[in-house]
């Protein structure tokens, strides 16, 4: 658990000096441009998922992402990577992860057992776009 939570803070340590930007808007509103497609549509989930919302990801950064989290007006809330627990080592590095939500005012961390899409037991990470009291914007 150590070497997860040792992890985890160097990827948010490089990660969080590029978010210092607002969000840009390409992605500021549901659909991203670009790449990004929604997961509802790559593998078999809901289109908006309680406590994360409606998911996009580039699908050639899978499984880290970063997956944009919209809610249900579609305005981002959120950027998401979710780092597979197997990969959280001395051996692997998560460098140069894209960072496109913008401004983060607090960070989630969080472990899944796996779901469709990233089948094995990985970490969330969670940027947070917005602050801890609006994270109910995606909370059903």
């Amino acid at each position: 658990m150590k070497l997860v939570s040792a992890a985890l803070s160097l990827v948010l340590s490089s990660a969080l000096p590029a978010l210092a930007h607002d969000i840009p808007a390409d992605v500021a509103k549901s659909p991203p441009a670009g790449a990004f497609k929604a997961v509802s549509s790559l593998v078999k989930l809901p289109d908006f998922l309680p406590g994360m919302g409606q998911l996009f990801v580039d699908p050639a950064s899978l499984p880290a992402g970063p997956f944009l989290a919209y809610d249900h007006d579609g305005k981002l809330v959120s950027t998401i990577y979710m780092l597979p627990i197997k990969d959280l080592n001395p051996d692997k590095r998560f460098d140069d992860l894209a960072s496109p939500g913008g401004n983060v005012d607090h960070v989630s961390v969080y472990y899944n057992a796996g779901h469709p899409g990233v089948e094995e037991p990985h970490a969330h990470v969670v940027l947070w776009h917005v602050a801890k009291a609006d994270e109910a914007r995606v909370a059903k």
